[in-house]
């Protein structure tokens, strides 16, 4: 079983994949969500970045429009820890 850090790299990794462009099936309901919600915390110095999490997001989520949560909902589930904490660290896993 995953810590929860172990659990919160890998999220962090994956949304940089997808941010950096690589081609990542977005499989369920969470990652959608959460790779909408990181492309709306991402500073406007990522443009394209937020492009392809926008792209990965939207690809799935407009297939399964009822699994569409808000922010606060994600947060709520567990998805993500906050909204800042997604930004700092997707910032610097960008940044590399």
């Amino acid at each position: 079983m995953k810590t929860a850090r172990q659990a919160e790299a890998e999220l962090i990794k994956y949304s940089a994949q997808v941010a950096h462009g690589y081609a990542v099936a977005v499989r369920n309901q969470r990652e959608a969500n959460v790779l909408a919600v990181a492309a709306r915390v991402l500073s406007r110095r990522f443009p394209a970045e937020v492009a392809h999490l926008d792209a990965a997001s939207e690809g799935y989520l407009r297939a399964h429009e009822a699994e569409r949560v808000s922010a606060a909902v994600a947060v709520r589930n567990g998805w993500i820890v906050s909204l800042p904490w997604l930004r700092d660290l997707l910032t610097r896993e960008l940044e590399r």
